[in-house]
């Protein structure tokens, strides 16, 4: 899959400038398709070559101008007809901790302690996000009603998984720090 589609996606939400869709990812996107600010202005700028998108100038007296991003009519027809086609293969992990943790045998297990250490102190940051994110959404309503009553479901639910994925890199981490703790005391 391309970034074009999580960014037509994203556009779903409304308009939004290259800045703000940006913050759109690094809140809700960014657990399981993550793209840097320069990505997605490329993408944007290509999508709206492509008339997948409209672009308007917003003119602003103390910053420089913004252009605003839409979803046309052929974005929102592209967008449906990738959303119907079956994922082309199941997830991989890649994840450099992971070798990390393989090698460690051979290696210095403190290290990996201090990286078993840091990955938690991202994934409670995360957490802590999406959790923000999760109650903005829910405004005061249950999570049933949410999503009973709610116009779209659709980020909440990648919400959901953004939150198990960070809960279960915790509990993973918690695990190795429990084993590296019996096997290699501290000091």
């Amino acid at each position: 899959m391309s970034l074009k589609y999580a960014v037509l996606a994203a556009l779903l939400e409304g308009e939004a400038s290259g800045y703000e869709l940006s913050k759109v990812f690094d809140v809700s996107l960014a657990n399981f398709w993550p793209a840097t600010p320069q990505q997605l202005y490329r993408e944007l700028e290509r999508l709206a070559q492509d008339g997948l998108l409209e672009a308007r100038v917003v003119q602003q007296e103390r910053r420089p101008n913004k252009r605003m991003f839409t979803l046309t009519a052929a974005g929102r027809d592209e967008l449906r007809v990738f959303a119907a086609e079956p994922p082309r293969r199941p997830t991989v992990v890649r994840d450099e901790l992971l070798i990390k943790v393989q090698a460690m045998d051979d290696g210095d297990p403190e290290a990996v302690r201090s990286h078993i250490e840091e990955r938690m102190t991202w994934a409670r940051g995360k957490l802590d996000r999406y959790r923000r994110v999760r109650e903005r959404l829910l405004d005061g309503r249950t999570e049933e009603q949410y999503l009973h009553e709610a116009d779209r479901i659709g980020p909440y639910l990648t919400l959901m998984a953004g939150i198990a994925f960070e809960e279960e890199n915790l509990r993973w981490c918690t695990r190795v720090l429990a084993v590296l703790n019996r096997r290699v005391p501290l000091g």
